[in-house]
């Protein structure tokens, strides 16, 4: 087995490890989410928990890993006698596939049992095996939604029940919910945003002394994995002993109205849904509390709980950035206590803190976390009035000068049809709630909203042989029961071989690659039009994040054309690249259109599966290269013929209209709907997806 990195030995993640820390002491907090970009030791350290975590004791033999402690353990493997053996054995990591299916999640039907034997026995899934454990979701924003429904109620619940293939099972399922992701491919919704406890963001240290800490350690470590985990093992034990005691502490943590008022007036002041960030953010200041060995709540366990547990819950629509105003934060907590509670003799220091002892000869251990201060001294920074010696002087008001100049006055955007290069941006009005852009027939893609398809979620609509899916019990003893004379059954139960198993075909929808193709020439340019034209496609990109498409977006203009986002999850880089997207130039749309195939093409060969629809925003113009107009009908009667399914929103406005984009549409048998019709005062619209 592979040496584990120590969890001492991150550096650069304290938040994230007192966030871990913190719902390890108390898994009702309800679990941790940690955002970052890559490569900033996500995985590395969620890994590097488990074993630093005190071992459980659990009953011999149970496949449930019950308590002995629990007078009714929920075990299907139960009941136990009181003096049941028991064994002590190190809290399980178990990680759960972003590709995992419902049935490996929850267990099923034992399919060997059902078919050798013909009895109906339950196979138990991660949730069974992540009982009093950790269950890790790497990549958690491209997990299927009714599965990560179904993770955060088992964690809210604390239990799993099964009702499937036959089987009718619950058992406890307790475990400490840990997700990560990069919000370069997707976020996740608001509604299960809220569902995680606490949430975290993590970057690389931009400081070079500590980049250079972390590859010199890294290094360190693939050189001799034994030694490097053996200099930080007093480390580890410290941590290992500092976590139970505030397991065994936090029980006995003083909550006080005064106490409780002041998270109340926090939640209130930040203006977040509902009554759960109340409730997380007690368990959590507990759990600090217990932490630093305290047995009453005070402001900075209140602070240290805020600043984990709030950021994700402001985020209110697909577009906001998740955060936290810190400086309202300690508006509302107030000043620090003057008197606070003696601590305790230990060193007051967060997650991985007890290393720098053991890496004191060469410098190494990481720094303690800042919510892990003293709270007799500030939180952020020097007090009010304090000089700073390195500070550069301030300077005389009087002979300060503006630092930007004042912006020169937009330029005209260009006449229709001028062809010249002057460009103008304009930002998008609000969303609106837009009609449902669905491709045609059929398809078998990842489970989503947008178009009908063949999937592991959705209504009964037939079985097929296989192994692979929700077992269809009705169809598998359909096909065994006219063999069981031939089989030798004279009585008993049926008789099945492997060749008799049905799995149920089921339809639901799929997600789709909306990929956007704009028009931002100067015949777009005016800003009322370009106004309507950025509403419509955020209008649109939040239609598509809503139903889990992935989307892309093509520019052209001028001469060319350009991929101004490759095919992603994040509908919010996409969000960005709009607002920042100019107007003005001539219109090369057959080079739109190219380019569009280009990018479709390329998505078939990563992803087969996913069917895409092309929503080629224009007024129909094409005014660029040698013979623009036929150029474009021909590449328009391509992708016909290839079967792209595509929309044209017409751009086109005003009492003189010249109808291009509509005879576009029908070169590219594709659906023509004008701007101004895109939003849902007609209920559906479908996509032709015609294959020659």
């Amino acid at each position: 087995m592979p040496k584990q990195y120590p969890f001492s030995a991150v550096v650069g993640s304290e938040d994230m490890a007192l966030a871990l820390v913190l719902t390890t002491i108390s898994p009702d907090v309800g679990g941790v989410l940690v955002r970052g970009e890559k490569g900033t030791a996500k995985s590395t350290i969620v890994r590097a928990l488990a074993s630093v975590l005190p071992p459980i004791e659990v009953v011999a033999g149970d496949r449930f890993s019950s308590d002995p402690r629990d007078p009714a353990p929920l075990s299907p493997d139960g009941p136990f006698a009181a003096d049941a053996a028991t064994e002590s054995r190190p809290v399980r990591l178990v990680e759960l596939p972003v590709g995992a299916t419902e049935d490996r999640v929850l267990g099923s039907l034992h399919l060997e049992r059902a078919l050798s034997e013909g009895r109906a026995e339950y196979e138990p899934g991660l949730l069974a095996r992540a009982h009093r454990g950790i269950l890790y979701v790497d990549e958690v924003n491209l997990l299927h939604d009714h599965l990560v429904d179904l993770l955060l109620d088992a964690a809210a619940m604390g239990r799993s029940t099964v009702e499937r293939d036959g089987v009718s099972v619950e058992h406890a399922a307790h475990f400490v919910l840990v997700g990560t992701m990069n919000p370069e491919e997707g976020e996740l919704r608001p509604q299960l945003l809220d569902r995680f406890g606490l949430t975290v963001e993590v970057a690389a240290p931009r400081d070079p002394a500590a980049r250079v800490e972390v590859v010199r350690r890294r290094m360190a470590f693939d050189r001799d994995p034994d030694a490097f985990a053996a200099s930080y093992a007093d480390a580890e034990r410290t941590l290992t002993d500092r976590i139970q005691a505030a397991q065994a502490l936090v029980g006995d943590v003083v909550l006080s109205d005064a106490a409780l008022l002041k998270i109340a007036e926090v939640c209130a002041a930040f203006d977040v849904d509902g009554m759960r960030a109340d409730l997380v953010i007690a368990r959590t200041a507990a759990a600090h509390a217990a932490w630093h060995g305290r047995t009453a709540v005070t402001r900075e366990d209140i602070r240290a709980a805020a600043r984990l547990a709030l950021p994700h819950r402001r985020r209110r629509n697909p577009f906001d950035a998740p955060g936290l105003d810190e400086e309202l934060l300690d508006q509302v907590l107030g000043d620090p206590e003057p008197d606070p509670e003696p601590e305790p003799p230990t060193p007051d220091r967060e997650p991985g803190a007890d290393a720098e002892d053991a890496g004191a000869a060469d410098g190494s251990g990481p720094e303690p976390s800042a919510s892990g201060s003293d709270p007799t001294e500030p939180a952020d920074g020097p007090a009010d009035g304090a000089a700073d010696p390195q500070a550069a002087p301030a300077q005389d008001p009087s002979t300060e000068q503006p630092e930007q100049p004042t912006p020169p006055a937009p330029p005209a955007p260009a006449p229709l049809g001028a062809g010249d290069d002057a460009t103008t941006t304009v930002a998008a009005g609000a969303p609106y709630r837009t009609r449902l852009f669905a491709v045609r027939g059929v398809g078998s893609g990842e489970s989503g909203r947008r178009s009908r398809a063949v999937t592991e979620t959705g209504r009964r609509i037939g079985a097929r042989p296989g192994t692979r899916g929700p077992v269809h019990v009705t169809e598998t003893v359909r096909t065994a029961a006219p063999h069981q004379l031939a089989r030798g059954r004279t009585g008993g139960p049926l008789r099945f071989l492997p060749q008799d198993l049905r799995v149920a075909d089921r339809e639901g929808h799929e997600s789709n690659l909306v990929l956007f193709c704009v028009d931002a020439s100067g015949s777009m340019a005016a800003r009322r039009r370009m106004e309507q034209v950025k509403t419509a496609i955020l209008s649109l990109l939040l239609d598509a994040y809503q139903r889990r498409d992935k989307v892309g977006l093509v520019t052209f203009r001028g001469q060319e054309a350009e991929l101004v986002l490759p095919p992603t999850r994040s509908v919010d880089i996409a969000a960005r690249r709009l607002d920042a997207l100019p107007a003005g130039g001539r219109t090369p749309l057959a080079e739109g259109l190219l380019e569009a195939a280009r990018v479709v093409e390329l998505e078939r060969v990563r992803d087969p599966r996913r069917r895409p629809l092309l929503v080629l925003v224009t007024d129909g113009r094409a005014t660029a290269g040698a013979d623009p107009v036929g150029r474009s009908r021909a590449v328009a009667e391509g992708l016909a013929r290839a079967g792209l399914a595509t929309l044209v929103v017409d751009c086109e406005n005003g009492p003189f209209r010249l109808g291009l984009a509509r005879v576009l549409a029908d070169h590219l048998r594709a659906d023509h709907v004008p701007v101004a019709e895109v939003t849902a005062s007609v209920l559906t619209a479908a996509v032709n997806e015609r294959v020659a």
